[in-house]
């Protein structure tokens, strides 16, 4: 269990990011920051996620004069192709199709604050995801269900249909969700 009398902010609209937090009985806030998620031209993956871990970092700081944040970034990579949220309907069914019957990478950055001690802990994890191969339907039917549309590459690995699509997976589930659960909670522990 985490232990602090300073409160714990989650800098994320992701609901579930706030249930992956809930799941190991943290107490926290949720605030949101608004930051520009694209990438720069040439940026490698992990440079992307730790970059915009630690803009959301800067931008919750400006709101949160005290306590414990936790800001995160999530993105898919196939064939060297960042992959973030869908734009629209057409988006994410062009997303579906590319990720359909190949692995790709999900990667997630998160950044740790103590407010009161100064200390930034910035880390990522990656995991392998395999799809199945999609029929025209199986893409339509699920971007028609409207989930695709606030996750990066379009699906969800947790409590949706887009769980059947995955084959196989190679590292961290909970980074695939949205959190890398262990390596966060192993941070926060270093940081309070």
């Amino acid at each position: 269990m985490i232990k602090t009398s300073l409160p714990i902010y989650l800098a994320s609209r992701s609901p579930r990011r706030q249930k992956l937090l809930r799941q190991i009985n943290l107490q926290f806030n949720v605030i949101t920051v608004d930051v520009d998620e694209s990438g720069k031209d040439g940026e490698e993956p992990v440079k992307m996620v730790t970059r915009l871990a630690l803009e959301k970092l800067q931008a919750a700081r400006e709101i949160i004069t005290s306590g414990i944040i936790i800001t995160a970034d999530t993105i898919v990579v196939v064939d060297d192709e960042i992959l973030g949220k869908p734009e629209d309907e057409k988006d994410a069914a062009r997303i579906l199709k590319i990720l359909s019957g190949k692995t790709h990478l999900v990667y997630t950055g998160f950044s740790v604050c103590n407010t009161k001690t100064g200390s930034v802990i910035t880390d990522y994890e990656k995991t392998l995801v395999t799809f199945i191969d999609l029929t025209e339907d199986d893409i339509r039917d699920y971007v028609l269900s409207g989930s695709p549309m606030d996750k990066a590459g379009a699906y969800g690995i947790q409590d949706d249909f887009g769980a059947v699509f995955i084959k196989e997976i190679s590292g961290c589930y909970y980074n695939v969700v949205g959190l890398p659960l262990s390596k966060v909670y192993s941070t926060l522990k270093r940081i309070v």
